[in-house]
């Protein structure tokens, strides 16, 4: 019995092992990490502030106009009248203020702000930003920030003008500094449909979205292009709750044959689908060294001669022997093109001229894009 038993236990460990195997070949992916709602994103803010606080590391105001000019106009709106003091001071700095609005942000919620200096202040270390508002592009106030910045960095000098800095001290940040006063008036709900942009445009994988989703949901998803999918919710359903069953949909994702190479750090990377046809490679590197050695020439005594140097210039040319024309063979998967690849056994930097010669062969079924 318990040799019958390990019989069958064994070929359905093995069935359990090829299932595993094919399962991590087929790997898929959620449509909410390839795709995103048309018009739920993040918009850009941006504002003029001024920080104040600083230990005499802000801006002069000799030197930075727009300063003396935010001051002067801050202190009229309390007040005050500054324009005739002879005002130097050096505890006060003028900063571009940003932030990211979320989608959907209502008033009243908290967002995180960026603010970095303009003039020739050294650092914010200990500043306090006053109330900023933060325009959106169409100029309109949608969040008001203000509070400690915190830098993060270290910045020391002493007399003699030595100084020692670690981070950035003129650039800062203020966690939850900013509140939003206005909303960006996209109303989902009122929505009868919407379109899923893909990350990666791409026809296969656009039609293996809708296909997924109208597999779950008949009829409610359409490809209309290599981007765009539109969805439709079925019924009652909600459309927010609708999309967030269909973003967690499993889709396998088609990515078009391409070689990525980055000359400047000899970083070569290879999509899925790269092919490489039966080739043959040889490759080999030649130096050329050159050496100066100037020859000094005294005069003979009493000849009222004068020294004088003479150039020697040696040059030499070494071809590097021994590489002989190796055979790459075409493969049907990534693993055979790259095992081909290295059996030439030369550096990446090396390669990246070899993948440029295949393709310009003809031999590469792939696009070769250079950063």
């Amino acid at each position: 019995m318990q040799k019958l038993l390990a019989r069958l236990i064994v070929p359905f460990a093995a069935g359990l092992a090829l299932l595993g195997a094919g399962q991590a070949a087929q790997a898929q992916s959620r449509i909410k990490d390839i795709a995103a709602v048309e018009g739920v994103r993040t918009n850009q803010l941006v504002g003029y502030g001024l920080v104040v606080g600083l230990n005499g590391t802000g801006d002069s105001l000799r030197n930075s106009p727009f300063t003396r000019q935010s001051l002067e106009g801050m202190m009229e709106r309390l007040g005050v009248n500054i324009r005739d003091a002879n005002a130097n001071t050096k505890n006060l700095a003028a900063v571009m203020v940003t932030a990211e609005l979320p989608a959907f942000a209502t008033p009243g919620s908290r967002i995180d702000v960026s603010v970095s200096t303009m003039g020739d202040a050294k650092s914010l270390l200990g500043g306090t930003l006053l109330v900023t508002g933060l325009q959106g592009a169409d100029g309109q106030i949608y969040a008001v920030a203000q509070g400690s910045v915190q830098t993060g960095a270290v910045s020391a000098s002493g007399a003699s003008g030595s100084s020692v800095t670690r981070g950035v001290p003129t650039a800062g940040r203020i966690a939850s500094g900013g509140v939003v006063e206005r909303e960006t008036g996209f109303e989902l709900a009122n929505m009868n449909e919407v379109r899923l942009n893909l990350r990666n445009p791409d026809f296969t994988t656009a039609q293996r979205v809708a296909a997924a989703i109208n597999a779950a949901y008949p009829n409610s998803a359409l490809a209309e292009n290599g981007t765009v999918v539109a969805l439709r919710a079925p019924g009652d359903m909600g459309l927010a709750g609708f999309i967030s069953r269909v973003e967690n949909l499993p889709v396998r994702v088609d990515t078009p044959a391409k070689v990525v190479i980055d000359e400047v750090n000899g970083v070569i990377v290879m999509g899925e689908a790269v092919r490489i046809s039966t080739v043959a490679v040889a490759q080999g590197n030649l130096t050329v060294s050159v050496q100066e050695t100037p020859q000094i020439i005294q005069p003979a005594p009493f000849s009222q001669g004068q020294t004088a140097v003479v150039p020697d210039t040696q040059v030499a040319i070494e071809e590097e022997l021994g590489r002989e024309m190796r055979i790459v063979r075409g493969g049907e998967s990534l693993s055979t093109v790259v095992n081909g690849l290295n059996a030439l056994g030369v550096s990446p930097r090396d390669m990246i001229s070899i993948l440029q010669a295949i393709k310009a062969a003809g031999a590469l079924q792939a696009d070769i894009e250079v950063m």
